[in-house]
Formats: C-alpha cells, structure tokens, sequence
C-alpha cells in the first residue's frame, strides 16, 4: 500500500502504452472534479515554435517533426522532446511538492519511463501511479493504430531496420520488443496494475475506475 490514500487529495498518474487508454481515463476523472495535467499538450506547447517552423500542429504535428525512427533528425528531435518531457513533468511534480492538498489526475506519455530515476522516485512519491496494461491482441492493434495514425514514440535505439525490409514491416518486428520492455519498466514503477480489456465493460465509469484502483493496491 502506498504511504498516501485515494481519497483527499487524490493524486492519479495515468502510464501505460500509447492507446491504452490514458487519456480517456483522464477525462473521466476530470467529470469525477478532479483537474488534470495531459503531458502531451504541454510538451506539444514547449515545441510550438518548433513545429510551426516545419508547419506542424497537433500531437499528430510533434509525430510528423520527430519523423520516422530511422530518418537523420529523429535522433536529436527524439532528445528534444525528451528533454521537454522532463521539464514538464519536474514543473508538475514541484507544483505538488509545493501544495499537499491540491488533486490531480496526470496523464503521462508512453515514454515517461525515461525520464529518470529521480523523477519516476518523486511521481511515485507523491502520486498513485496506475498501469494500464494491454492484452497481447491489444498491443497488435497498438501497433497498427501506430501505423495508420502516429503518435510520438521514443524507440531508445529499438528501431532497428533490416536490408530489404519495408518501414511496416520494421515496425511489426521492433514494436512488440519496445512494448515488451516498456511493461516491465511499467510494472515496476506501477502501485496498481489495471487490465485495458477489463476496462470496457459496460457500465465502467469513474467511480468504478476508482474502485478497481483501490483493489488493485
């Protein structure tokens, strides 16, 4: 059990793959009257002079300028939005650090593992962190919603292309070594582990989600 409880002030930070789910639970929470912090949108305005130099908007936009894992800018703008992520989530956790009392459900990137020991210690300090964790069948349609509809992905050096291969089918076999990494980095950093599939039952609203949270610790 966490040193912290569920109820005042409660304290959510949301991880797990892209698509998991972490935005629609947010949203829930928010109509539960909890305020909320999307990463993503923050670490999108952090990049806005940058995407609109290449015409880029949107989280769709900071995919589209990091570009394709293996192309000759991804490295360094894979840094930059790293280095953006940090920030962000130092600038939220020092809000919480500041104010014992004030709630906040924090809906992280999927690469929120890397930022550092010192951050990841601090979110799980402060915060009840959940794990929403993807069937196998469900990381299959991740990666191709990654295919059809990219969202920002830091690959840490997994994208590894083969002579011949087309940039599908590197990602159909370098995707699931990423996710599989990433779930043990999950589990590890997670007090509550929420199946994805379990989720989408009929009837599961907030304070369903709540609920399973609390049996879950």
């Amino acid at each position: 059990m966490p040193e912290f409880c569920l109820e005042k002030p409660l304290r959510l930070a949301l991880i797990g793959m892209s698509g998991a789910g972490k935005t629609f639970w947010t949203k829930k929470l928010t109509a539960y009257g909890c305020p909320a912090v999307s990463c993503d949108d923050r670490i999108e305005e952090r990049l806005a002079a940058r995407l609109a130099a290449g015409g880029h908007t949107g989280i769709n936009g900071v995919a589209a300028w990091m570009g394709w894992p293996d192309s000759d800018t991804y490295g360094e703008r894979e840094s930059q939005y790293l280095s953006e992520e940090i920030h962000v989530l130092d600038e939220v956790l020092t809000g919480l650090e500041r104010d014992r009392k004030c709630s906040l459900v924090l809906d992280t990137t999927g690469s929120v593992i890397y930022t550092g020991n010192n951050l990841l210690y601090r979110m799980r300090k402060h915060m009840t962190v959940v794990y929403l964790a993807a069937t196998d069948e469900e990381r299959q349609l991740l990666i191709q919603r990654y295919l059809s509809d990219p969202k920002p992905v830091l690959w840490r050096g997994a994208f590894v292309t083969k002579r011949g291969e087309a940039p599908g089918e590197t990602v159909a076999r370098c995707y699931p070594a990423l996710m599989e990494a990433r779930r043990r980095s999950y589990e590890t950093l997670a007090h509550a582990t929420l199946a994805v599939s379990e989720l989408r039952e009929a009837g599961m609203d907030a304070e369903k989600f709540l609920a399973r949270v609390r049996e879950s610790l």
